[in-house]
């Protein structure tokens, strides 16, 4: 299984690798710089090669990059649309030169413009950024688009969005998608039952293709079904539940995908929360049936 948490890098990014070994985790999720901050730190070859060195000899498996959370490639403001656009293929590029093959991202919100001025938007800033001279140094970097709970106006709420944004890409190959859980249940789908997952599944496939999903974000829901509200809960510890959280890990068309968890780092104000919530995502997970 392939399993992690979101770390950071406050003591540098071979430092997010020494405590995913610690945690016993072969998958890990980072920031490369400050996600609230248009600021990126510079990597040098310095950095980038001591990472590549760090990842090679240890026992993780899998790295993405999650990126900052300014971005909107769906925004009607064009300098807020420009920047997004810059910023993302400076993602790639730092992605690139740190040996990771996927980056994660929202896709914006459409602020009032709607939603099909917003798919047309996001098709277009994708299209430049994965056809940018950047993308074409890094081809083997990859965008990962994340669902999202559907708070105000923020697109790919929708598999439907998702789905139409990937089919107008000039290079479809190049992009993927990342199903957070809690994001789906706020948004409505239901993960609880054997059936709610199963329609999700289905409606998944049959809007984008289950294909192109290549990451989960596995976060319990502190929200009910529906909310429209995205506040991540501990694995078992919310709305979506024990149950529902063995149902996704453990399905056939899930099981074998990277498993990152974004859930609270702490546990009654205290530090220590990702031991005990990979612990309970590993105690769910079953050995394959032959």
């Amino acid at each position: 299984m392939l399993l992690g948490c979101h770390l950071s890098i406050g003591k540098g990014f071979p430092a997010a690798i020494d405590e995913a070994e610690s945690l016993g985790m072969n998958a890990i999720q980072i920031f490369s710089h400050n996600a609230s901050s248009w600021r990126m730190k510079e990597i040098t070859g310095e950095i980038a090669t001591a990472f590549r060195e760090r990842f090679a000899r240890s026992s993780v498996e899998f790295i993405v990059i999650h990126t900052m959370y300014l971005l909107n490639l769906a925004s009607p403001d064009d300098a807020l649309y420009e920047r997004s656009i810059i910023s993302l293929q400076e993602e790639i590029r730092r992605a690139g030169m740190l040996g990771i093959d996927q980056i994660v991202t929202h896709i914006g919100a459409h602020v009032g413009s709607g939603v099909e001025a917003g798919i047309a938007r996001i098709t277009s800033a994708l299209n430049r950024a994965l056809c940018s001279d950047i993308a074409r140094e890094y081809p083997s970097v990859r965008v990962l688009l994340e669902n999202t709970a559907g708070a105000g106006t923020t697109m790919g709420t929708k598999f439907s969005e998702l789905g139409e944004i990937i089919r107008n890409l000039s290079d479809p190959s190049r992009a993927g998608v990342c199903f957070d859980t809690c994001h789906a249940f706020a948004a409505g789908y239901e993960l609880r039952t054997s059936n709610g997952l199963a329609k999700t599944l289905d409606e998944f496939d049959s809007e984008i293709g289950l294909n192109h999903l290549e990451l989960i974000h596995l976060n319990d829901s502190k929200f009910p079904l529906g909310s429209r509200r995205d506040r991540h809960a501990h694995v078992g510890g919310g709305e979506i539940g024990i149950v529902g959280i063995s149902r996704v890990v453990n399905h056939p068309a899930l099981r074998d995908l990277p498993f990152i968890l974004e859930t609270p780092k702490e546990i009654d104000g205290k530090p220590g929360a990702d031991r005990v919530n990979l612990a309970q995502v590993r105690s769910l997970h079953k050995e394959k049936e032959e």
